[in-house]
């Protein structure tokens, strides 16, 4: 049996900015009730992580939906 892959919204918060993006989850063939990410997709999300604390919105924007922090 081969291990199942589906889409997931993964939200990533740094600084003031939170990013809703899609990753592709595996569920492997051993433990098939526990969705985990693949290495490259944990560096990715790293990658939204970063540039979310950098304040980079031109990137967030291209990789998911942004939403800013605003003071009470």
């Amino acid at each position: 049996m081969a291990e199942q892959r589906e889409k997931r919204k993964r939200w990533v918060q740094r600084g003031d900015y939170a990013v809703e993006v899609e990753v592709e989850v595996v569920y492997p063939t051993d433990v098939p009730s526990e969705a985990c990410l693949e290495p490259a997709t944990v560096r990715w999300l790293d990658e939204v992580a970063r540039k979310a604390a950098e304040g980079d919105i031109e990137f967030l924007r291209r990789v998911g939906r942004v939403f800013q922090a605003v003071p009470s």
